[in-house]
C-alpha cells in the first residue's frame, strides 16, 4: 500500500490529476519531487524511532501518513494542497520499510526470513499492477482512489499489528555504519544510486502520462500498461540471479543498461502499445532488479552493517528521484516530455559507468527488494570476505532477537 499505492500512485493518476487541477508539468514534477523527500526524511527518523519506542509506533505512523495524505489528496480543491497530500502520503513509505522488517523477524523463522522478505518486497510491484488495474477499469476516478487507498492503508496495519508479536525497543538508536575493513568508502554506489534515481524518476512520475498526452492512448491502454510495469516488477523482486550468475559488476551493468532501454523505448514509441508495453516491463522488472543489486552491493562493501548502508544508498536513489522529477518536469515544460525521456535514459546509462570494479561471482549472493527496500541479513560472503566462489566457511547466526530488534537486517522498495 504505502508503496505500490501511496507512493508510486501519483504518477499512475497524474493524467487524470493534471486534466482537472491544470498542473503544468514543472508542478507536476515538483509535487513528486516533495514526495520523494518526505521519503527520504521519514525513512531516517523511523530508523531512529524503531530501537527506542518500537516498530509497533512506527508501523502505525506510516499508516496515519498514509490515510491522512489520501484523504488530503481525494478533497485537494488545488495544486498547493494536492502537493501537500501527495508529500505526506509519500513519507509513509520511509517509515513502513524498517517497521515490516521487524514485523516480519518477529512471525519467521529464521531460516525463511529472507524468502518472507522477498515475497513483501514483491508488493511494491502488486500494488503497482492493483492501481493500473483500478485505473483501467475507472481511468478518471482518482480521488477515490486517494480515498480507498486512505482507508486500506489503516485496514492492513491493523492487520499486520495484530497477527505480529512485537519486541520491545532495545532503547537505542542505531549507530553510524562502519566504514568498510579495507577502507573502501559508499562514494561509487552512492553516485551510482543517485544517478539511477534521478534518471528513473521519468517513468515513475511521468511514464503514464507521457503515453497518454504524447503517445495519444486511450487511458485504459495506458492503464493496462501500467499493470504490465508493475507484474514485472513482482518478477524482478524475486528473482535475484543476476548477481550469482554476472557477479556484482555486470548485474549493475545489465541492470542500469536495461532500465535505461526501457525508458528509451517509452520516449520513442509511446504511441505503439505494443513496443510501450514492452519497454514498461522491461523498466519495471529492471528496475526492481537494479534495486536488489544495489543492496549486494552495500553488503560487499560493508558485510558487517549491511542494512544501514543499504538504508543510506536507498535514501540516495530516492533523493536521486526527488532531483530527477523536478529535473524532467522542467525540461519537459521546456522542449517537450521525450527529451525529457531522452535524458532519462541517458542518466540511467551513466549510473553503469560507476559500477563495482572488480568483484567475483558468487553463489550465494541474493538479489531482491524492491524500490526503496533495505537488506536481508544474508551477505554475499563469499564476495565480501575474499573466499574464491564456491568455497564456504562456518558463519556465525545472529539470533532472533538480535534480528527482531535490527530495522536494518532484513528487507523493508522498495
Amino acid at each position: 500500500m504505502t508503496y505500490g499505492v501511496v507512493r508510486y500512485g501519483y504518477g499512475l493518476q497524474l493524467p487524470a490529476i493534471t486534466a482537472e487541477l491544470d498542473l503544468t508539468p514543472s508542478a507536476a514534477g515538483i509535487v513528486a519531487a516533495g514526495s520523494f523527500a518526505a521519503y527520504c526524511a521519514t525513512a531516517l527518523l523511523a530508523r531512529r524511532l524503531v530501537p527506542r519506542r518500537g516498530a509497533r509506533l512506527v508501523l502505525w505512523v506510516a499508516a496515519v501518513l498514509a490515510a491522512a495524505g489520501g484523504v488530503v489528496v481525494a478533497l485537494a480543491p488545488s495544486a498547493a494542497v494536492l502537493a501537500v497530500g501527495v508529500l505526506v502520503a509519500g513519507g509513509a513509505a520511509g517509515a513502513a520499510s524498517p517497521a515490516l522488517v521487524v514485523a516480519v523477524a518477529a512471525r519467521v523463522a529464521p531460516a525463511r526470513v529472507d524468502r518472507a522478505q522477498a515475497v513483501v518486497n514483491a508488493g511494491t510491484g502488486a500494488g503497482v499492477a492493483v492501481a493500473g488495474a483500478v485505473a483501467l477499469v475507472a481511468p478518471h476516478a482518482w480521488r477515490p482512489v486517494w480515498a480507498g487507498a486512505a482507508v486500506a492503508a489503516l485496514l492492513v496495519a491493523a492487520v499486520v499489528d495484530r497477527a505480529t508479536s512485537w519486541p520491545a525497543p532495545t532503547g537505542a538508536g542505531r549507530s553510524r555504519p562502519p566504514r568498510g575493513a579495507d577502507g573502501r568508502s559508499l562514494q561509487r554506489p552512492a553516485l551510482a544510486a543517485v544517478l539511477a534515481g534521478v534518471g528513473s524518476a521519468a517513468v515513475w512520475t511521468f511514464g503514464r502520462d507521457l503515453l497518454t498526452t504524447t503517445g495519444g492512448l486511450p487511458a485504459r491502454t495506458s492503464a493496462l500498461l501500467w499493470c504490465l510495469l508493475g507484474v514485472a516488477a513482482v518478477l524482478g523482486a524475486v528473482s535475484g540471479d543476476a548477481v550469482r550468475v554476472l557477479g556484482l559488476r555486470g548485474a549493475w551493468w545489465l541492470t542500469a543498461v536495461a532500465s535505461a532501454v526501457g525508458t528509451l523505448g517509452l520516449a520513442l514509441a509511446p504511441d505503439r502499445p505494443v513496443l510501450a508495453g514492452f519497454a514498461a516491463a522491461l523498466f519495471g522488472g529492471a528496475y526492481t532488479a537494479l534495486s536488489g543489486v544495489l543492496i549486494a552491493w552495500a553488503a560487499h562493501l560493508r558485510p558487517a552493517a549491511p542494512g544501514p548502508t543499504t538504508a543510506v544508498l536507498f535514501v540516495a536513489l530516492t533523493a536521486g528521484q526527488a532531483v530527477g522529477a523536478t529535473v524532467t518536469g522542467a525540461v519537459a515544460d521546456a522542449v517537450g516530455p521525450v527529451p525529457a525521456f531522452l535524458l532519462g535514459a541517458l542518466l540511467l546509462l551513466a549510473a553503469a559507468v560507476p559500477a563495482p570494479r572488480r568483484t567475483p561471482r558468487a553463489a550465494d549472493v541474493r538479489g531482491g527488494p524492491a524500490p526503496g527496500v533495505e537488506p536481508s541479513e544474508r551477505t554475499p560472503d563469499a564476495v565480501a570476505r575474499g573466499r574464491p566462489p564456491g568455497v564456504r566457511t562456518a558463519r556465525p547466526r545472529r539470533t532472533v532477537a538480535a534480528r527482531r530488534a535490527d530495522p536494518g537486517a532484513g528487507g523493508g522498495v522498495r
